[in-house]
């Protein structure tokens, strides 16, 4: 299915050399100049996040966390798991013992060791060509010469001006005479820049150890963190081995626990007994079965995901066909049905995708979790800090509680979908809570509804918000008529869900077709 064009839209690039989809057309130009340059996907990968972090600083940045996924034809998926650690000193009966019975985003609590630096060269010695120094150079380029804000970015910006006034460091940093800058407008980042050319120099170390790790320490511990410069120390990643389900044919592909990419598996699974290619694109229907499933999933990630070494149930026994079939049986297909209530959803990530002319696919997402994370901003190196520490809860008895030197349940999760083992799709949707929601829509439009790599994107999106389910403007006037008939509190999303990268690889034609999120200003480019 291909787009109507008549109506205002874009197609899809096709090329047959390398590609790389960004949110930001700066990064993707970055990733283009790294694969021409000689180097490969994991190399173009590195380089483009790490200009998004300079040019997307409220979506992502080095004091966030890093996963990625990699497909090499021949070869097993290769995963890693960048996500930060609590501090050694974290604890749930502490929190508790000061009243909190939640960590809010902006709480010095919510901040866990930065897990991206670390990610970087780990993918890099793993599956790159580029040194570190390497693949950071355009990021510093763009922080010390300036970069333009581009249009989304600057109006999310401009709605985040209080938020950042919750550290000296952020005010210092990322508002200009208490505002955030215009559309257009040249922005500098001095102090990141001499933290990424620390970086550059000495490797991952420089920033988990000595000066910078120090300067990190002793911003929380003043804002009231338990973290310390051994926690930064001790901070190490790992390669893990991805999860997977079968869906009409189509392997979708996760990483493991932590992360919620459980949750999009086991809505597949829940989806595959029902004959959605039967069933209107865009239609009451598809939408009706595809938020009832998800609201069973996330019921599922809210009770289970947590570290791995603390789920009650094994991720096995989740993934499972027949668990699923069970939770199918309890939908119905004419009305809404109480479930657990959903997450808040409403956070910030960046996505992308890169394939060269070996074929070798990256996807990946880098996150500070919240627009700006936590809002706290080293004054003297310019690191802003996630606020992924928020994703624990405060219950001692549940398997995703606080404790010392724990990794949360993690919403960020790159995908790929590969058919008879190899890369068909290379794919993810930035968005937090959404992001199981935007991979289960990405591989309906793509698979049950035939819908070109573009169009999948542009789909009009549907989500859920406690007992809500939020739509957007885009959706068709008589699906929401459709879902209200079926119960549904139907209200239309403030903004955008989600934003999208994807590309496909054609092997019988050797093409790549690439696709980009209409809701952010990047696009997909090759050669």
């Amino acid at each position: 299915m291909s787009r109507d064009f008549h109506l205002p839209g874009r197609s899809p690039v096709i090329v047959g050399e390398g590609m790389a989809a960004t949110s930001h057309p700066l990064a993707t130009l970055a990733a283009l100049d790294a694969l021409r340059a000689g180097g490969n996907a994991a190399d173009a990968a590195i380089t483009a996040v790490a200009v998004l972090c300079v040019i997307e600083p409220h979506m992502t940045g080095i004091g966030g966390d890093c996963f990625a996924l990699i497909a090499e034809d021949g070869k097993p998926v290769w995963g890693y798991n960048g996500c930060g650690r609590s501090g050694a000193r974290a604890s749930t009966e502490a929190l508790l013992a000061k009243g909190l019975r939640l960590i809010e985003a902006t709480s010095p609590h919510a901040v866990n060791v930065p897990g991206a630096i670390e990610a970087w060269d780990a993918i890099l010695n793993a599956h790159g060509t580029f040194a570190l120094d390497r693949a950071l150079a355009p990021a510093i380029r763009y922080a010390e010469r300036g970069f333009p804000v581009a249009q989304r970015v600057a109006s999310d910006w401009k709605g985040l001006t209080a938020k950042l006034g919750n550290s000296p460091g952020a005010t210092k940093h990322y508002l200009f005479n208490g505002g955030a800058p215009e559309e257009g407008g040249l922005v500098k980042l001095p102090a990141l820049v001499a933290t990424l050319r620390a970086i550059a120099k000495d490797g991952p170390r420089a920033f988990y150890e000595g000066p910078i790790a120090e300067d990190m320490a002793s911003t929380l511990a003043a804002a009231g963190s338990v973290l310390t410069a051994e926690d930064f120390a001790r901070h190490r990643g790992e390669a893990v081995t991805p999860i997977s389900t079968n869906y009409r044919g189509v392997d979708l592909v996760e990483i493991p626990p932590n992360t919620q990419g459980l949750t999009a598996l086991i809505t597949l699974n829940i989806l595959e007994t029902f004959d959605l290619s039967a069933l209107e694109p865009l239609g009451a229907d598809r939408f009706h079965l595809m938020l009832e499933a998800a609201r069973m999933g996330f019921a599922v990630r809210n009770t289970h995901i947590a570290e791995p070494s603390r789920m009650r149930v094994s991720t096995a026994a989740l993934n499972d066909k027949a668990f699923a079939k069970a939770l199918a049986a309890k939908l119905d297909r004419s009305k809404r049905v109480p479930l657990p209530t959903a997450p808040a959803p409403g956070s910030d990530t960046v996505y992308l995708t890169v394939v060269d002319r070996d074929r070798r696919a990256v996807s990946l997402s880098n996150s500070l979790y919240s627009a700006f994370g936590s809002a706290i901003c080293t004054e003297k190196t310019g690191v802003m800090f996630n606020n992924r520490g928020s994703g624990f809860v405060l219950d001692p008895g549940h398997p995703n509680t606080l404790g010392p030197s724990q990794r949360p349940m993690h919403t960020i999760i790159p995908a790929l979908a590969m058919r008879d083992g190899r890369c068909d799709v290379s794919f993810g949707v930035m968005g937090a809570h959404y992001q199981p929601m935007g991979h289960v829509q990405m591989v309906l439009n793509l698979y049950d509804y035939g819908m070109d790599i573009q169009s999948a994107i542009d789909a009009p999106r549907a989500f859920f918000d406690g007992e809500s389910t939020v739509v957007e403007r885009a959706m068709p006037a008589a699906t929401v008529e459709g879902l209200k008939a079926r119960g549904h509190r139907v209200v239309t999303a403030p903004t955008p869900w989600g934003g999208a990268q994807a590309i496909r690889i054609d092997w019988k034609r050797g093409v790549l077709i690439g696709g980009s999120e209409p809701r952010k200003d990047g696009c997909a480019l090759g050669y």
